[in-house]
């Protein structure tokens, strides 16, 4: 798309929303249309075809904030006259006439002028074209390979090496460079040479009245360069579907939820450019034994009335072994307890606590022995003048 052709299009039109519509509004109506315009629902239908293309291209401006901008403040340049000394164009003139008389050079607006085209018209319709600037040399003025996509997947781990980090294989089939011609798309001794059609720019300028308009180049599709031998696994793309084994290392401490970011790991991109990101989602399973507080580990401990009576200490579970864990005295039931530097490990060094809540077990059956030392027990109590219930509700 030529960037006239891109200034005489009405996005926000083709998508069915008004122009101060928000992202999430863009979004809903988008794929709405997406689902109803896909060519697997409408075949042979080739006006669907057509605004399903068009209702594409639409949101690929609108739902990036960026190009959004440039789009609405570029059409509202043309549809206002707003340029500079606040007059209209002069056609035919190859310049602007002011309202004070003044001529503007239309290289001005395109960064054509002598102040290196900051803020010019070129500089928005750079971003969305990769239009090239205004450089001397065949190479400075070079549109960019395009960028792999990021990729994105999932792994489920133990709560204990989630807390503890672990390193695991991640296998996914995926985009990747070609093992043969090594991305760049060629046949193995042969290199794709410069476009002799844009001098390896990646576009071609046309002019149009005092108009000039830069559109990508048909002969290298944008890329700068030409493959006359390409690559017979890969068709010259640089790219093969490949099932490759990643090891990532997830880091000790990761919560449920989490991502890590792989650089480069993601899908390649067309001949040799840079490979995209891959994204893991690390989601964790509970743990049967251990909880977690933040960089604190919880656990619940069954005990008996007598320990918390009288006092004990006990043996409990940590991440790396077991630890001794004194019972004051006279404890109350569902007391929490520290055990410092037995939680979760920190970035910078260090550990969180292990929280023990001490929790009274019941017993369900009791021998006749054991029956008659509780009563005889409960009998002491009393006497001894305990009352469990004193001072509640009242009593």
């Amino acid at each position: 798309m030529s960037q006239r052709e891109w200034i005489e299009k009405d996005f926000y039109k083709d998508l069915g929303v008004s122009p101060d519509a928000t992202q999430d509004e863009i979004k809903k109506a988008y794929r709405k249309l997406a689902r109803d315009l896909h060519p697997d629902a409408n075949h042979g239908d080739a006006q669907a075809e057509e605004r399903f293309k068009a209702v594409s291209e639409a949101n690929a401006v609108l739902s990036d904030p960026a190009k959004r901008k440039e789009y609405d403040e570029t059409r509202r340049m043309f549809a206002s006259g707003g340029f500079p000394g606040g007059g209209g164009f002069r056609a035919g003139t190859g310049g602007f006439s002011g309202g004070t008389g003044a001529t503007f050079d239309i290289g001005d607006l395109f960064g054509g002028g002598g102040s290196g085209g900051d803020g010019g018209l070129g500089d928005l319709f750079g971003g969305l074209f990769n239009r090239a600037g205004g450089g001397t040399t065949p190479t400075a003025g070079r549109s960019r390979p395009r960028r792999g996509s990021d990729v994105e997947t999932e792994t489920t781990l133990d709560f204990r090496d989630a807390v503890q980090g672990v390193t695991i294989p991640l296998r996914m089939t995926s985009p990747a460079p070609c093992t043969t011609c090594h991305g760049s798309g060629a046949q193995p001794g042969t290199s794709p040479r410069v476009c002799p059609n844009c001098n390896g720019s990646g576009v071609i300028s046309r002019n149009q009245g005092a108009f000039g308009f830069s559109e990508p180049c048909d002969d290298c599709r944008g890329s700068g360069s030409i493959i006359d031998n390409p690559c017979t696994d890969c068709r010259g793309t640089g790219v093969q579907n490949r099932t490759r084994t990643i090891t990532v290392r997830v880091p000790a401490g990761i919560k449920d939820g989490s991502r890590i970011r792989l650089a480069g790991q993601g899908e390649a991109g067309l001949r040799g450019a840079p490979s995209g990101d891959l994204f893991v989602t690390v989601h964790v399973r509970p743990d049967r034994v251990f909880g977690r507080e933040g960089d604190d580990l919880t656990l619940v401990l069954p005990v008996s009335y007598g320990e918390l009576v009288l006092g004990a200490t006990v043996s409990v579970p940590t991440l790396d072994g077991r630890v001794g864990l004194k019972i004051p005295a006279g404890t109350a039931d569902g007391r929490v307890l520290r055990v410092r530097g037995r939680g979760v490990p920190k970035r910078g060094g260090g550990a969180g606590d292990l929280l023990v809540t001490v929790k009274v077990a019941i017993p369900q059956n009791l021998d006749e022995k054991a029956t008659e030392a509780l009563h005889n027990y409960l009998r002491a109590e009393e006497a001894g003048g305990f009352d469990p219930r004193e001072g509640w509700a009242g009593a």
